[in-house]
């Protein structure tokens, strides 16, 4: 008797999920696991915490997603509790989790709802007294709930801190200990972040059970190398950062670009400047109401802009495949912070690229950004007038390949017969060109300044956590006085934001915050706190003016 061999389970089925959920991501399209799929969810479906150190786009959402929904299996029409938590640091992020989930537990029944500041809370309060299986939460609207003793946390059976180092890098490391201490200690937990600095570690230590640790590297493409991002800098001089942006995205013509800078005042100047050049041109910053900002990302989502013009702050969370160029219009001042936002482009296997416009003076910021990712990062000069005419050439040569690829010419080859009948066909094809040349270009005819060669001077590092910046000795701190407390519903992530935007001070340089009921208390670099308060005079904070100034009370020893 011939043997029968047992076929051998692969893809997603080789993982021990449930075969509801393989189907589902069959359906869905998903052939094979990527990396931090397959070394996550095997242990998360045999029931072991998980501490995974994984950047956004490498698929982690269904790496913690499935294993959830493997254990709180099918629902079989009773009453609904919480038996999932997924903590998020942004409104978007906590919209696109839940819509992830939703896909692949529709079939077994599995309810999801999102709760994040700025929506109803009626809807909210009435989908969670009807039951859900899973909540995906923003971590201040889940405190909100908490207090308000409508989220019930007492059975969760699966709970998810997602991109941990964004939550604390936004302030909220005492609403997380506060969600923690009310979550079910019975509960399985994985923590996914982009970097294992020392406060995630503290985390892990107090809240995580003998986790496995899982590491990936940023996407990699098959054959070993990093993910298909270009990366290339032009040192520009100040007054001209703007028409050099401009210089360079029409050289790229990208199909869709985010452009980061470090204020809102910068954002909005920028997106002017941009939309005064024929781009169709979105800012995105902490100033806008919620609504605009998700009218301004649905345009970018659809393509009908082309160009975002964001703060780091503002952008957080985002997750939009489509993007083709990062530009980071100022150097950023941590290397993490550099990775984290060309990280936005290359994605899903796709190629990017990550443009870097420097002053002279930010060469040593390219340096340590080069240190830290250990990869060199090219300097190349700003187009001139000749590269972008010659450029534009070629794209029109290319378009005319395609339409005459493209057939449907013969309404117009009466017209041309009858000029060719008298003119020469080559004189007759170049006047057209011209036209078409014509209309479509926007090129400057003024070549940009170059400028001057950059200082090379060695580079002291000063590292702190997992971060390096370019200080070069311990850092004193102070603490800053700012008007405005609890009874204006601020929060640590408010500070956190107003501070690193309009100050261009990086967050991981903020220390401790204290929030009273009418006022605030921030450790701050001693060195940065003259411009950190001026700058926060002349903003406001929840749309309020507040008073700043230097803490006048010692701090207790």
């Amino acid at each position: 008797m011939d043997s029968v061999e047992t076929p051998v389970p692969s893809g997603f089925a080789a993982l021990g999920l449930d075969p509801g959920i393989v189907a589902a991501t069959t359906a869905l399209g998903y052939e094979e696991p990527t990396e931090i799929q397959r070394a996550a969810i095997p242990p998360l479906v045999a029931g072991r915490d998980v501490l995974g150190q994984a950047a956004t786009g490498t698929g982690k959402t269904a790496a913690f997603a499935l294993p959830m929904i493997h254990r709180i299996g099918r629902n079989a029409g009773g009453k609904r509790i919480i038996k999932g938590l997924i903590l998020v640091p942004t409104r978007e992020l906590a919209m696109q989790v839940a819509e992830a989930v939703h896909k692949y537990g529709r079939d077994l029944g599995i309810a999801v709802l999102p709760i994040f500041g700025g929506a109803s809370y009626g809807q909210q309060l009435r989908a969670l007294a009807r039951g859900v299986d899973v909540v995906v939460a923003t971590p201040g609207r889940a405190i909100d709930h908490i207090n308000r003793q409508t989220l019930d946390l007492s059975h969760v059976e699966f709970l998810v801190l997602d991109e941990a180092d964004e939550m604390l890098d936004m302030g909220f490391a005492d609403e997380l200990d506060a969600i923690l201490a009310a979550v079910n200690p019975d509960r399985q937990t994985a923590l996914f972040s982009a970097t294992l600095a020392p406060r995630i570690r503290q985390i892990t230590k107090r809240h995580l059970k003998d986790p496995v640790h899982v590491t990936i590297a940023n996407e990699t493409s098959q054959t070993g190398v990093r993910p298909k991002i270009r990366e290339v800098a032009y040192v520009v001089l100040r007054q001209h950062k703007a028409a050099s942006l401009a210089r360079v995205i029409d050289m790229e013509g990208p199909t869709s670009a985010i452009v980061f800078c470090r204020t809102r005042t910068e954002v909005d100047e920028l997106t002017q400047t941009l939309g005064s050049r024929g781009y169709q041109a979105e800012a995105l910053h902490g100033g806008l109401s919620q609504e605009q900002r998700d009218r301004v990302l649905r345009r970018f989502r659809d393509g009908t802009s082309d160009v975002l013009v964001a703060t780091d702050v503002a952008a957080r969370g985002l997750d939009i495949e489509h993007v083709s160029h990062v530009v980071n219009f100022d150097v950023p001042t941590s290397p993490d912070a550099y990775v984290h936002r060309i990280g936005r482009t290359g994605r899903a296997g796709k190629s990017g690229v990550a443009i870097t416009l420097a002053e002279a003076r930010e060469h040593r910021m390219l340096r340590n950004i080069e240190l830290h990712t250990k990869r060199k990062i090219p300097i190349e000069a700003i187009p001139t007038v000749h590269d972008l005419k010659a450029r534009r050439l070629e794209r029109i040569r290319t378009s005319l390949e395609e339409t005459m690829d493209g057939g449907d010419l013969d309404r117009y080859r009466t017209l041309v017969e009858q000029l060719a009948s008298d003119r020469d066909i080559v004189d007759l094809a170049a006047a057209a060109v011209k036209l078409y040349d014509t209309r479509e270009g926007g090129a400057d005819d003024v070549d940009i300044p170059v400028a001057p060669p950059p200082i090379v001077a060695p580079v002291k590092l000063f590292k702190r956590g997992n971060d390096v910046a370019p200080r070069s000795g311990p850092v004193q701190m102070t603490r800053i006085y700012i008007g405005i407390g609890r009874g204006s519903r601020v929060r640590p992530a408010d500070l956190v934001g107003a501070i690193a935007n309009e100050a261009r001070i990086n967050s991981r340089d903020i220390g401790s915050i204290d929030i009273a009921d009418a006022f605030s208390l921030v450790e701050v670099p001693a060195d940065d706190a003259p411009r950190i308060i001026n700058a926060l005079r002349d903003t406001t904070i929840r749309g309020k003016k507040v008073v700043v100034r230097l803490d006048r009370v010692r701090k207790p020893s």
